[in-house]
């Protein structure tokens, strides 16, 4: 258990008799949950599909791209949706310590017949600058010209900020303009398009390596006196000796264009 002070005292000191004992009876459990995660996995891949009847267009790093454009020459397609708005000064930090882990997989997913593409509402030039930033590589395209983050709960209009949004297939309040989310598609050969998954908040967890990792040690995530979770996380170039996590803070959303045009210059258009 992790004391005030950071530090942990540890559940029981044994044996390694002992210690193989309480292993083996946990591995048991372990091997429960993998079953079950199977048996999850099998009935997402049996759920209905609902078929893609809008023409989203894409404003991409060349050029103009429609959801099928997005697929490349694979029929699975896999869509982060990156939480950046249009007026922010740089993208979401906890969305950028998913996407953190995305260009190393991009190779390993085309071979198995599927594209992972980043989208999100923010212009594409404010994306290309925030993606020089943090030195990624995976394609990244701007929804800001369609419907597409409002067709699938990732952003808010103006008007309803201040009522609960439908989210994770829920009515709720949300603490910013844009949320976070992942989506599934399938082309077949005569380019129909499908939707067939979408996740979002906790479900989003299982796309975050670190945290398996993290997982494993005796602190374990060590979130649980942070009135918001994900609070000590940063974007990857924001962990100096200055780092400081505020147990008490709330999410903020990064800050808008608007309000410091001197944050605005330090921020997204660093290089």
């Amino acid at each position: 258990m992790a004391t005030a002070t950071g530090k942990i005292e540890p559940p029981k000191v044994v044996s390694q008799t002992e210690w193989l004992t309480a292993r083996k009876e946990l591995l048991a459990k372990e091997k429960e949950f993998s079953r079950l995660r199977d048996d999850l996995s099998r009935r997402r891949r049996e759920m209905p599909w609902e078929k893609v009847e809008k023409n989203y267009v894409f404003d991409g790093p060349s050029g103009k791209e429609t959801l099928a454009d997005l697929f490349g020459d694979r029929s699975q397609l896999i869509i982060y949706h990156f939480m950046f708005g249009p007026d922010w000064v740089e993208g979401c930090p906890s969305c950028s310590f998913i996407s953190d882990h995305i260009d190393a997989s991009v190779p390993h997913l085309a071979a198995r017949d599927i594209r992972l593409v980043v989208v999100s509402h923010a212009p594409i030039a404010q994306i290309e600058a925030f993606k020089k930033r943090m030195g990624w590589r995976f394609h990244w395209v701007s929804s800001s010209n369609t419907d597409f983050n409002y067709d699938y709960q990732v952003s808010a209009k103006k008007e309803d900020l201040a009522n609960d949004v439908y989210y994770n297939y829920n009515m709720q309040k949300f603490p910013s303009d844009e949320r976070p989310g992942a989506s599934v598609f399938y082309k077949d050969d005569a380019r129909n398009l499908f939707h067939t998954y979408s996740t979002y908040a906790r479900g989003l967890d299982i796309l975050i390596g670190a945290y398996n990792w993290i997982d494993l040690t005796p602190k374990g995530r060590d979130e649980a006196g942070l009135k918001h979770g994900m609070a000590w996380v940063r974007h990857h170039d924001k962990y100096d000796a200055s780092y400081r996590v505020d147990a008490q803070s709330d999410y903020v959303q990064p800050a808008k264009s608007a309000d410091s045009a001197a944050n605005a210059k330090s921020s997204c258009c660093k290089e």
